[in-house]
């Protein structure tokens, strides 16, 4: 595959690029992947595409319930663990909240989600079963969703389970996704 973009995939790279420049980092070791975040995309012309090699920009998002009580989390069907929606850039993406934005409302069925435009939280890790490379990175950009009220989420092809749940009672014991939550319950709250 070409390293070259295509124009809607220049123009989701431009945003990227944007975004990741313009973002300020809470902290210095989301300063040090933001930093790595831009060093990718001054390299790769193709970095937001999965078939890029070995690191890939990816886009997610943290849905919360209108009331922001709870957290919707997708039990992975490969990974067999629970994370928040997201996933890889498509062809149509132009930004990279309109990905996060396209990724959680096709893995949890829920229509009328509003993304917020400023990212949440970066996060680079490996993934050993993408894009039939045997490791890459992701370099997850992670946005805040809000669920409409009364938002009741499906199960997609991608997912073993969606659900609900408590924002202080997560199934999960990770300290990235507690943090997740944390950061998006804190944005919530300063709004």
């Amino acid at each position: 595959m070409s390293c070259q973009p295509t124009a809607r995939r220049a123009d989701l790279h431009r945003d990227a690029l944007r975004t990741m420049r313009s973002w300020r980092a809470a902290d210095p070791g989301q300063e040090a992947l933001r930093s790595r975040y831009v060093e990718h995309l001054l390299a790769r012309p193709d970095g937001t595409d999965r078939s890029c090699h070995p690191a890939h920009v990816t886009a997610g998002a943290l849905v919360v319930s209108a009331d922001h009580d709870r957290v919707l989390l997708t039990l992975h069907a490969k990974a067999r663990r629970w994370f928040h929606l997201g996933g890889h850039c498509e062809p149509a993406d132009t930004t990279l909240a309109g990905a996060a934005l396209r990724e959680a409302t096709e893995e949890s069925g829920i229509e009328g989600l509003r993304v917020d435009p400023c990212p949440l939280h970066l996060d680079a890790h490996l993934v050993a079963f993408c894009a039939g490379h045997r490791e890459v990175t992701h370099l997850d950009v992670r946005f805040l969703a809000l669920a409409p009220p009364g938002a009741v989420p499906t199960v997609s092809e991608e997912s073993l389970d969606v659900r609900w749940w408590p924002a202080e009672s997560l199934p999960t014991a990770d300290p990235d996704m507690g943090a997740l939550v944390r950061l998006a319950l804190g944005r919530l709250a300063g709004r």
